[in-house]
């Protein structure tokens, strides 16, 4: 018997040998291995005050409609990050438009469907959040990757819906911005809504 648990013996303190050390504190008879605690960043709100009730169902729409669109505006900026970095490494320009086309295409095949059943209000809201998390208004990102006369074609065309893709993203001045800004942390706090990262903040 003492031959079978010899193996067994010399694999477990050769384990225990070959684990490294860790410095352990004592801490109100506590051990632990870390004295701190590594805590996510909580963004504390105040509640909001409605002055009427159709301000509360106004309030309640925009966060419906901003936790919808979130995800395509930070899906959005994830995409020009790699757009941008690989046409970093693309140094014919010819090539850099060849390239920057075939995923417009691609782009437009993904989400057409999805991007035809946003509302006005909705489509709205997506142009403000494309420009918080890019630092570019939907007119910037269509004029810099492809030009000025596709930019000024979008532009005329989102008119016509009275969208405007030169709306910039301002919770200073804009109030429906200062409510959108307050929707988005207060879903982030809650974990609705992974809040990544954005570049204009």
């Amino acid at each position: 018997m003492n031959k079978l648990l010899y193996p067994l013996v010399l694999i477990l303190a050769c384990s225990v040998y070959g684990q490294q050390s860790r410095t352990v504190y004592v801490i109100d008879g506590d051990t632990l291995t870390n004295p701190y605690l590594d805590l996510n960043e909580v963004v504390v709100l105040p509640n909001i005050k409605f002055r009427s009730y159709d301000d509360y169902v106004s309030y309640y729409k925009l966060q419906k409609r901003t936790i919808k669109v979130y995800p395509y505006a930070k899906l959005a900026s994830e995409r020009l990050t790699i757009l941008n970095q690989r046409l970093a490494n693309i140094k014919r320009k010819r090539a850099k438009k060849r390239y920057t086309k075939r995923v417009e295409k691609y782009l437009e095949f993904e989400f057409k469907d999805e991007l035809k059943r946003f509302s006005r209000s909705e489509g709205r809201i997506l142009i403000k959040l494309v420009h918080r998390e890019t630092g570019f208004t939907a007119h910037e990102l269509i004029k810099n990757l492809r030009n000025g006369w596709r930019a000024f074609i979008y532009q005329t065309t989102a008119k016509m819906f009275d969208i405007d893709l030169k709306t910039s993203y301002n919770t200073t001045d804009v109030e429906e911005d200062a409510l959108i800004e307050y929707i988005l942390q207060k879903a982030f706090n809650e974990g609705v809504l992974d809040p990544g990262h954005n570049k204009s903040k």
